[in-house]
């Protein structure tokens, strides 16, 4: 179990936010448990996701933000520590396409009982999505297959998001670009070896003020 924290419930918690009246808010979950029985998600601890249609059941999260994604797709979403995930992101991936070597798209396999199970088959291998450190999905993006995200990077409202996007970057739009860089070149270079993701989870309790607040240099000197 991971060690709980005045700041932070255990990683291992499903709904992490206590309401001022004691009540747990449903809408709020830390995603790594919820997901857990997915063998094609993997999900660091402390990454929370939050909806205004909470569900009943833990097990309808993986379906709700990766629709596509079955149990025996062979991609896989891959995210990071510490992300927060807004109401109405989906993560579509691979398995969500359709052939598009012929003439047209429709899937006719899919009809028929004993060839629907070979259809993934005749589509191309995509990329794994994979969603870094400390990343802000904000309200109703959609990440497309393939996406590589980088750590720190901010996901603005409704942006539909491929390919590859640098570290510590923020995109907006459809197709998403980067509308600017949280950082210069050489701190993004710091921050992605400060890792502060990975330090004991009592050293990012006791800095807390300066991750959430401090400069990059002032996280610097922690590592020192």
């Amino acid at each position: 179990m991971s060690k709980a924290l005045p700041m932070l419930p255990s990683a291992d918690t499903l709904h992490p936010v206590r309401l001022p009246d004691g009540t747990l808010y449903p809408g709020s979950v830390f995603l790594k448990p919820a997901v857990a029985d997915h063998p094609r998600v993997s999900v660091g601890e402390y990454t929370y996701y939050s909806t205004f249609d909470p569900l009943a059941d833990a097990a309808q999260y993986a379906a709700r933000l990766f629709p596509y994604l079955s149990i025996g797709s062979p991609e896989k979403v891959i995210i990071g520590k510490f992300c927060q995930i807004a109401h109405g992101t989906r993560i579509i991936t691979q398995t969500a396409n359709h052939r598009m070597d012929g003439a047209s798209t429709y899937p006719f396999a899919i009809f028929e009982v004993d060839r629907i199970g070979t259809y993934r088959s005749t589509l191309p291998r995509g990329r794994d999505v994979e969603i870094g450190h400390d990343c802000w999905l904000c309200d109703g993006c959609t990440i497309l297959p393939g996406a590589r995200l980088g750590n720190g990077v901010i996901v603005g409202a409704d942006a539909v998001v491929k390919g590859d996007v640098p570290a510590y970057a923020v995109v907006a739009g459809n197709p998403a670009k980067i509308v600017r860089m949280r950082f210069a070149p050489d701190e993004v270079e710091k921050m992605n070896h400060l890792a502060w993701w990975n330090w004991p989870i009592d050293k990012i309790a006791e800095h807390e003020a300066l991750i959430a607040g401090g400069s990059v240099d002032d996280l610097a000197r922690l590592a020192v």
